[in-house]
């Protein structure tokens, strides 16, 4: 007997339209998708992977270079990488988890130079694995992932998730864009590798990142944790989308006049930026790098200086506007909370990998940009991808269950009134955007965001299905909506500042709030407290 799928108030599928049938179905193609899918097949899984774009060019890695938390192992540095992060993360990682990414991280990157990956050499010949090129690194991944036998579907973003009888997941279906008809995927587990979300805040490689995975998770019941910690902003040219923001370590800042921003410059200037921004333009100048850090900047990252060469601007010698673009989840640290050593998420058969899984473990409540995050993406992907294998190897064969769709928002038919997907996609940027909502919280503003996002909830939850030319930005300004109410009810739950997570009416760091606070929910958004494991033994013992 083969899969029924009960395709209620769903419409015909285009011909045309394809189905597979796998063990473990991969949604996203960047760093944690690719390691997620050569995972389980190396633990000799059927794996189909479905990304958003081309997968090995689309996402926030592919587009430029990354730092790598790669620590040899030698104890005292180890410790020293571990004990440097957790004052910034206001002590909410765990140190088991910290090691166990350390050690995969070193595992994997040794892969993948015996894959040819061309790390360069020191002066001493030395190979130097604490970085990555994106373009390089992607393209590696792919080809690796097509020799592990994995199915990839290029340009074919997932809409919705299939569960079975029990609740579990079982696969998902999506568009294929340039065919302009339907795919669905039946599987024993599902790995969630779809990124972050970035609001379509025009950082660099982001514009896919639009919380797609969170959404559908959520539609099957998946919990979140530490969305608080997802509101970091970077530095970026008032006319670019890069932000990589190291070389603003040699920037002057300052105000419309020409009069220096007092703390621009410091560790924690970007509220200095902020707040001035909230006032008027700021400009920066790179006039502190001399001659030869001019060329090495060059050489690092060339991609920082397209803006500027197309403009015509020296950013070494002209002054130039800079804004703060919001990054949202992609550098902060919220996202699908994981429950066991394989990052399984709450939901059976639901795994969880990358900037769409929670940081906390090892990043804390600060953000986990660039190193860290590239760590989590190695590690997390190859746990998910492994322990999506040894859940589907489990759970038998797939044939006779029969599979519900279990999308929402843009799928309902309640009602003839159709929703505008970028008149709501705006609507959430108006709330989540601002500085004075987001990078400097408190209760009051807090209360008024969530009123209108409550709000817009309502009335597209209400709206008619989406047509079939609009599903997919349907579903991204819905996944944005969810992101950004997931985000500020964890935001009032936490009474503190600590991490980036930053309370203006409560300044200071609470050290009884040494917890996380889970999320979850859609019509109706929940919070509840976990209590870290060293906090709640301390708390034991006495």
């Amino acid at each position: 007997m083969t899969n029924q799928i009960n395709r209620a108030e769903r419409r015909a599928a285009p011909s045309g339209s394809v189905e597979y049938d796998a063990d473990v179905l991969v949604l996203g193609g960047g760093p944690a998708g690719t390691w997620a899918a050569v995972s389980a097949a190396e633990r000799g899984a059927r794996v189909v992977l479905a990304d958003k774009g081309f997968c090995g060019t689309s996402g926030a890695t592919a587009a430029a270079g990354t730092g790598v938390w790669y620590v040899d192992p030698v104890p005292a540095e180890r410790e020293a990488a571990m004990a440097g992060r957790e004052k910034l993360g206001g002590f909410l990682q765990d140190r088991r988890w910290m090691a166990r990414v350390l050690d995969l991280t070193y595992q994997q990157s040794n892969r993948l130079a015996d894959w040819g990956y061309p790390y360069p050499d020191d002066e001493h010949g030395i190979s130097q694995r604490n970085s990555l090129q994106g373009p390089e690194y992607m393209r590696l991944m792919r080809k690796r992932t097509k020799q592990a036998g994995v199915t990839i579907l290029d340009h074919s973003p997932a809409l919705e998730l299939l569960v079975d009888e029990d609740g579990a997941a079982a696969g998902a279906s999506g568009v294929r864009r340039q065919k302009q008809d339907h795919w669905t995927v039946r599987a024993r587990a599902v790995v969630i590798a779809t990124g972050g979300c970035a609001f379509l805040s025009k950082t660099l490689g982001s514009n896919v990142l639009t919380g797609d995975g969170y959404l559908m998770a959520a539609e099957i019941g998946a919990e979140f944790s530490s969305m608080e910690f997802s509101n970091p902003y970077a530095i970026s040219p008032a006319f670019g989308s890069v932000t990589k923001t190291l070389f603003y370590g040699w920037a002057t800042f300052t105000y419309d006049d020409g009069s220096v921003v007092p703390g621009a410059a410091s560790k924690g200037g970007r509220s200095a930026i902020a707040r001035a921004l909230l006032e008027g333009p700021v400009y920066a100048r790179l006039d502190k790098a001399d001659e030869d850090v001019q060329r090495h900047m060059r050489t690092a990252q060339p991609n920082f200086f397209l803006p500027f060469d197309r403009t015509g601007i020296d950013p070494f010698r002209d002054r130039f506007p800079v804004t703060l673009r919001l990054e949202g989840t992609v550098r902060g640290t919220g996202g699908l909370r994981i429950v066991d050593d394989c990052c399984a998420t709450s939901v059976p058969g639901l795994y969880a990998a990358g900037d769409a899984a929670t940081r906390e473990l090892i990043c804390g409540g600060f953000t986990g940009g660039g190193s860290h995050n590239a760590a989590w993406a190695m590690s997390s992907g190859t746990l998910a991808g492994q322990g999506a294998a040894a859940y589907a190897r489990q759970a038998g064969t797939a044939a006779g269950r029969t599979l519900s769709s279990m999308g929402t928002i843009g799928f309902r038919s309640r009602s003839r009134r159709a929703f505008d997907p970028a008149a709501l996609a705006r609507a959430v940027q108006d709330e989540v955007f601002p500085y004075e909502l987001n990078y400097f919280r408190d209760a009051s503003r807090l209360d008024g965001a969530l009123r209108r996002l409550d709000a817009s909830w309502r009335d597209v939850s209400d709206a008619d299905a989406a047509d079939t030319s609009e599903v997919l930005r349907a579903r991204e300004s819905a996944a944005m909506l969810a992101t950004a109410r997931w985000m500020y009810r964890s935001a009032l739950a936490r009474q503190e500042s600590r991490g980036m997570h930053r309370r203006d009416d409560f300044p200071d760091l609470d050290h009884r709030q040494r917890h996380y606070v889970t999320t979850g929910g859609l019509d109706e958004v929940w919070t509840s407290v976990r209590p870290h494991p060293e906090a709640a033994y301390a708390e034991a013992a006495e």
